[in-house]
């Protein structure tokens, strides 16, 4: 069996539902992992998921700020969320995949929404950056973010909000200064990956000094022509389920599509 999962800061669920129905209609992801949903729960447009395929749905929202949601073809077998730093955002959802979507091992899947951090890298003045800081260390200390069992299949995904590599942002020179690619934060990012042995899904595929993008700002005049994206959207998997990637696309066209997001679709086929 095969499972293929996309992640995508779909930049408010209710406003683009129909892109993600493109999505779905273009490449049949087993399970859609989005971020900033920007709605409260009792408003998320369920019935458009279910009408695109996918009739299961885990939710985790706010209204105006943050969220996230799991849409998927299969049932899950359990739901939960986690809380960071005591601010009641929606940052976090994880679901189970296992007997009821017919896996004879469980596979979990984390969705996350990291701060941020507003624009100055300095948790001295910036209230926002000091969060997401903080927020790196408590999902570092997470203990169930560390799987102890070798045979363990997990999978991390989301918008990160962090450029870790040289080859993940346009000029790493110039981006040294920039919230997203400062070494603090990398360094943190870099914490949270060893603490769970997470593998670097994407560049398992995309080797590391190569560009490699799934954000790009709405600021640019032309956004295509420029290329100053950076790579904030990440899959990370445990050794052994990483070892059963199988593909992984970067969905740049999305970027064109009417009323985009500022970040494009990841998807990645595992061997389940």
């Amino acid at each position: 069996m095969q499972l293929s999962i996309a992640t995508w800061n779909i930049n408010s669920v209710r406003l683009r539902i129909e892109l993600v129905g493109k999505l779905a209609a273009e490449h049949q992801p087993d399970v859609i992992c989005l971020q900033e949903t920007k709605t409260p729960d009792d408003r998320f447009p369920l019935k458009d998921a279910a009408r695109f395929g996918y009739p299961h749905a885990a939710i985790h929202g706010q209204k105006g700020y943050h969220g996230v949601a799991i849409l998927s073809k299969l049932p899950f077998d359990n739901v939960s969320r986690q809380g960071f730093c005591d601010m009641g955002d929606a940052r976090h959802i994880s679901v189970v995949l296992g007997r009821e979507a017919g896996l004879a091992q469980p596979v979990t899947v984390h969705n996350f929404y990291i701060p941020a951090g507003g624009d100055i890298p300095d948790p001295a003045v910036n209230e926002k950056f000091r969060h997401k800081l903080d927020f790196l260390d408590e999902a570092t200390a997470w203990e169930l973010l560390h799987p102890q069992d070798p045979a363990a299949r997990s999978v991390l995904v989301g918008d990160l909000n962090i450029a870790p590599l040289e080859a993940d942002v346009w000029s790493h020179k110039q981006l040294l200064d920039v919230v997203s690619h400062t070494p603090v934060e990398v360094e943190r990012l870099a914490n949270l990956q060893a603490a769970g042995r997470w593998v670097d899904v994407m560049r398992g595929f995309i080797p590391p000094d190569e560009k490699l993008y799934t954000w790009w700002s709405y600021r640019a005049a032309d956004w295509a022509a420029s290329n100053r994206g950076r790579r904030l959207d990440h899959v990370w998997a445990t050794p052994a389920f990483a070892a059963q990637a199988r593909a992984m696309t970067v969905l740049r066209e999305a970027r064109s599509w009417e009323r985009p997001s500022d970040h494009v679709p990841v998807v990645v086929r595992f061997e389940a």
